[in-house]
């Protein structure tokens, strides 16, 4: 176990970068924090550790990785850390990169979602529902922000995340057959019980705010809505993918 305690150190100062997008895009590497993590069979590029931490709870956990691990002092560790009351462990991941050709018959699309919060919720929900594909067009957020990956409790590991501009989605999927169904607010839209699913299919959700675009909505073969019955003006999207999918995973 190596200890760095400057924070002139070369690693420490690359990884302390990966806090921001621009270094996880060039470096294809992203943070995940918790001893959760240590649960999980992915290998990670480095491990770092608080020196305030007790090693002994984790030895067996650490000594089935063969990476890297560091021990860092805690004025920098917490430079490192996005958490309030960090757990004292820190992880490095590179990206995981996966073809369309891998694409499964149903799949979840999302519309320029933007809350790190969401996403690491649906995505965990996708895992959960026994779905593997998600497309996320351009816009939506990162989907290795700490934020997220902390909300998908470890489920970032277990599906396989694709961005594409809104135009080459759709044409990539009309080309491929995948029946696309959107979740939307409109006058068309019937209820979610009632979506009509075919050998394959793409269920999309919109952003936040604006929902699903215009043109995609344009395209859709059918536009589905969870009815609200109280006076709530809508459902989260975390929680509308979470009642739909489930749906579509009792049709099927």
């Amino acid at each position: 176990m190596l200890q760095i305690s400057g924070k002139d150190n070369v690693l420490f100062k690359k990884v302390k970068k990966l806090k921001q997008k621009k270094y996880r895009e060039i470096d294809q590497m992203f943070l995940a924090e918790g001893v959760k993590f240590l649960d999980f069979i992915t290998t990670p590029n480095y491990i770092f550790i608080d020196e305030d931490f007790d090693l002994s709870l984790i030895e067996n956990k650490l000594e089935k990785f063969q990476c890297e691990k560091y021990i860092l002092s805690s004025g920098l560790f917490s430079q490192l850390s996005s958490q309030e009351n960090s757990q004292g462990v820190i992880l490095v991941y590179s990206y995981e990169k996966y073809s369309l050709d891998t694409l499964e018959n149903n799949i979840v699309v999302l519309d320029k979602v933007s809350d790190p919060g969401n996403l690491g919720t649906i995505i965990r929900t996708v895992d959960a529902a026994g779905f593997k594909d998600i497309i996320l067009t351009t816009g939506s957020v990162d989907c290795y922000n700490e934020k997220v990956i902390r909300s998908t409790m470890g489920s970032i590991f277990n599906v396989r995340l694709h961005y594409m501009n809104e135009d080459e989605m759709v044409m990539f999927l009309k080309d491929k057959d995948y029946r696309l169904i959107s979740t939307a607010l409109d006058k068309n839209s019937i209820p979610y019980t009632a979506m009509k699913l075919k050998k394959k299919n793409a269920i999309i959700f919109g952003n936040e705010g604006n929902g699903i675009s215009k043109s995609i909505l344009a395209v859709s073969d059918e536009k589905i809505i969870i009815p609200i019955y109280g006076t709530a003006e809508s459902l989260n999207v975390g929680i509308a993918c979470g009642v739909i999918l489930y749906k579509m995973r009792e049709i099927l």
